[in-house]
């Protein structure tokens, strides 16, 4: 044989060697693992991790979803209707008729989860790696320790390296050795996981007989320094979750107050048809969201962009439509318009029951707006509420640059503080009504966009949210904008923080007592109207 075809015969069996999918198992490890009793597949399970070869997932994989079946003393994975030999990755066909399921229990599919996890931490995949991590964070043993250490050695994420840590430390606090448990201990001390205070308090607390669970004193002291460290991290954590909350309220509020403050309290029209109004821009959301769905699947992600001009067009259009029909023929005479708009808001409510259906729709948020910042470990914000916060900033700088910076602005606050004078002066005082009533309804829209992207979208939507907004708008001060602000902002954390120490029901109560005693006392809110008509 010449050198060449020598040459020529080793690459053919080199690759047939590494296109050969076999896995990194022997086959006695595989028959324990298919046919052996629990505790010897156990045994197996734990080898396999031990030795860390990812090779291994797919039958790891195979046996906690019921693809791993037997013939005999061969193992077979059977899945999308193929059956593949497991020791040698080669397929069989036609597959041996007496083929068994290989059946594993609750505990053996638990240490799967963890040793599949455990094999994952060596993915070159981040994301792999850190969904690895959290998973076994939960389902971690003592067999996981030597890749655990494998994986944090070659670990540079700051956020999958103090998991691994954590899961580390409660692994070796099993351990025989004082030392290694102490150390354990101060690293669930720095990890600031709410699950390892409660590693802790197991250590520190005291049987029936009045004994303490950990009887070396040392460890016990170690565990109570940690304990403390963890508590006063978790009370940071707490306090910014509920400044968050309360500023993600106070967004919502300011959103769903805002146009009110143009129709209440720049017109002085009591419209109590703007909830129905927020409910028209969330239900526009939804017509948006299943077009999208339908005609530009690929695209889905951004009918919310979409969705925010739709929605305020079409709730600017059905406020127009009221100001002309109805409303103008009000003005003057707040009792009749309340009447009226309430009307208009049980219509509005039944038109949508009869198109849409009486029960709530799904609006989905796009893949953007899912998961979170994880500020602290114990904290995490949501990404649909930080964009709300940031949308509700970007809204109430555009009705500011409109009402003082745009024609439309100007002849709005002239007719607010003198109307007779206004109109002396050649401004179409009906006009500018139609089109401020309809501002104040597109905004209104605006905040059906951001309510359906946080909770459920039915007809009675906007029944939750016209009594805060007329509590903001008369606190705030009647036609002020910055009082709208402020009062919006800080209904929701007063708000938030009577929560988390009385409930929602003693909460909402508290603060409307609050609200009625402050309006007996300054009756024009936190900022007064100024201007001729009011001083006359």
């Amino acid at each position: 044989m010449t050198l060449r075809s020598r040459l020529a015969l080793l690459l053919l069996l080199l690759g047939a060697i590494l296109a050969r999918p076999a896995l990194a198992l022997d086959a006695t490890a595989l028959e324990k693992l298919a046919l052996g009793e629990p505790d010897e597949k156990s045994e197996a399970i734990s080898a396999l991790v031990t030795e860390g070869d990812p090779k291994v997932i797919p039958l790891l994989e195979a046996l906690a979803a019921g693809e791993l079946q037997a013939s005999g003393k061969r193992v077979f994975i059977a899945r999308d209707g193929k059956v593949v030999d497991a020791l040698t990755g080669e397929g069989v066909d036609p597959p041996p008729a007496d083929l068994e399921d290989v059946v594993a229990n609750n505990r053996l599919r638990r240490e799967l989860a963890g040793a599949i996890a455990a094999l994952k931490l060596v993915s070159p995949d981040r994301a792999v790696r850190l969904a690895a991590a959290r998973e076994l964070a939960s389902n971690a043993d003592e067999a996981s320790l030597p890749l655990v250490k494998k994986a944090l050695e070659r670990e540079t994420d700051p956020q999958v390296k103090p998991l691994l840590e954590t899961t580390q430390a409660t692994i070796e606090l099993a351990s025989s050795d004082k030392a290694i448990r102490i150390a354990a201990i101060e690293q669930l001390g720095r990890s600031q996981q709410p699950a390892s205070k409660t590693l802790l308090l197991a250590l520190i607390e005291k049987k029936k007989d009045g004994s303490f669970a950990e009887p070396d004193e040392e460890v016990r002291a170690a565990a109570a320094r940690s304990l403390r460290e963890i508590e006063k991290s978790l009370v940071w954590g707490e306090r910014a979750g509920l400044f968050f909350s309360g500023i993600s309220l106070g967004s919502i509020l300011l959103l769903a107050a805002l146009g009110l403050a143009i129709t209440y309290g720049l017109m002085g029209v009591i419209n109590m048809a703007h909830g129905e109004l927020i409910m028209v821009g969330a239900y526009t959301t939804y017509v948006v969201q299943n077009l999208f769905r339908s005609h530009a699947p690929g695209s889905f992600d951004w009918y919310v962009v979409a969705a925010i001009p739709a929605a305020f067009v079409v709730a600017a259009l059905v406020g127009m439509i009221l100001e002309r029909t109805v409303i103008r023929y009000l003005y003057g005479r707040p009792l009749e318009t309340l009447l009226a708009t309430w009307g208009i808001s049980l219509i509005l409510m039944q038109t949508v029951r009869s198109i849409f259906g009486a029960q709530n729709v799904a609006v989905e948020n796009p893949s953007w707006m899912s998961g979170g910042i994880e500020l602290l470990p114990s904290v995490i914000l949501p990404w649909n509420r930080v964009l709300i916060i940031l949308f509700a900033a970007a809204v109430l700088v555009a009705m500011w640059l409109v009402l003082t910076r745009t024609r439309l602005g100007l002849f709005v606050r002239g007719v607010t503080q003198n109307r007779a004078m206004a109109s002396c002066v050649g401004v179409p005082t009906g006009r500018v009504d139609t089109l401020a009533f309809g501002l104040g309804c597109g905004i209104a829209g605006l905040a059906g966009v951001a309510l359906s992207q946080i909770g459920n979208v039915g007809p009675d939507l906007g029944q939750a949210y016209i009594i805060d907004s007329f509590m903001v708008v008369v606190l705030g001060g009647v036609g002020q904008l910055a009082g709208t602000v402020l009062a919006a902002l800080g209904l929701g954390f007063v708000n938030k923080v009577l929560e988390s120490w009385s409930g929602a029901v003693l909460a909402k109560i508290a603060v409307l007592v609050f609200i009625i005693f402050f309006i007996q006392k300054r009756p024009q809110g936190l900022f007064a109207l100024k201007g001729r008509a009011v001083e006359a």
